[in-house]
């Protein structure tokens, strides 16, 4: 009788990336270590986008505001849309880096683009604009300038998301889970290597683009990017305490679900390439 075959969903480089995450992942005792290099501190600055600020849902409001709690304990809070995320990439970065983000079809790939470019250049803290803040202490990612990421794992064979408390752990795993890092949040002194890759790579991915059809945003901009100049910039000789993988960012902010535009073009999982249309002001709730 013959028995099926298990393939696996990632290629090879991709599946080197993935192993690479759980392996950084499950590392649990190195994620305190930090080398003198980075002891210097991260701004306590938090920096959020929305692509028109005119047309804010009053319920992604609701959860940028929740940051604003922490203005007492000597955060600064600043929020950026699309008109004044490319000022300042023009202005900091140059027309290159202003020319690839006004490649970013969909008001997703922009905030990914943008918080790279912000957080290299100044450092500190990029958010979404959908993640809320529950209240607990964050102090502690601050104190020096590491970059840390949440990481995350997706089963293939079930469609879902993996918990945390399950993949974190030393040596779990199933052939079809594929780890990497969320692009939020983005914590880094400036000038961090891995956003100075993670900007990069997406420049060129940008402009490389081919004319006939649209790029992919995982890929381009999102997760996809940046865990692989988190793998690029430590296979290439940066020490792996140049990041912080954090296990329990769910305990500090979660995405909320469901929110109203996650049902039209603004949710970038539908609008993934294809040409971003958005909703009349009537739509916006």
């Amino acid at each position: 009788m013959n028995q099926a075959v298990e393939t696996d969903p990632l290629g090879p480089a991709e599946r080197a990336r993935s192993d690479f995450v759980r392996e950084m992942v499950q590392r649990h005792e190195c994620s305190s270590l930090c080398s003198a290099m980075w002891a210097g501190p991260t701004p306590k600055r938090i920096v959020q986008f929305w692509d028109d600020l005119q047309r804010l849902p009053d319920d992604v409001r609701t959860c940028m505001d929740s940051w604003k709690q922490l203005k007492r304990i000597g955060f600064t809070l600043e929020v950026f849309d699309k008109t004044s995320a490319s000022a300042f990439i023009r202005n900091r970065l140059g027309t290159r880096y202003e020319d690839a983000f006004n490649k970013c079809y969909h008001p997703s790939m922009m905030s990914d683009y943008f918080r790279y470019s912000y957080v290299f250049v100044e450092g500190g803290f990029y958010i979404d604009a959908d993640d809320v803040y529950h209240g607990a202490p964050i102090d502690e990612l601050f104190m020096d300038g590491r970059v840390k990421l949440q990481p995350f794992c997706y089963d293939v064979a079930t469609s879902q998301m993996v918990a945390p408390s399950i993949f974190t752990e030393p040596g779990a795993n199933q052939p079809g889970w594929i780890f990497y890092f969320n692009t939020t949040p983005l914590i880094a002194s400036r000038r961090h290597p891995i956003i100075e890759r993670a900007l990069l790579n997406a420049t060129v991915s940008l402009e490389m683009g081919c004319a006939n059809s649209l790029p992919e945003v995982q890929a381009t901009t999102g997760p996809g990017n940046l865990t692989r100049s988190v793998f690029e910039v430590i296979s290439e000789g940066c020490a792996p305490d140049a990041m912080m993988v954090v296990h329990d960012w769910e305990l500090i902010s979660t995405s909320q679900w469901p929110l109203s535009y996650r049902n039209d073009s603004r949710n970038w999982r539908l609008s993934n390439q294809q040409e971003y249309m958005a909703p009349p002001t009537s739509d916006v709730q």
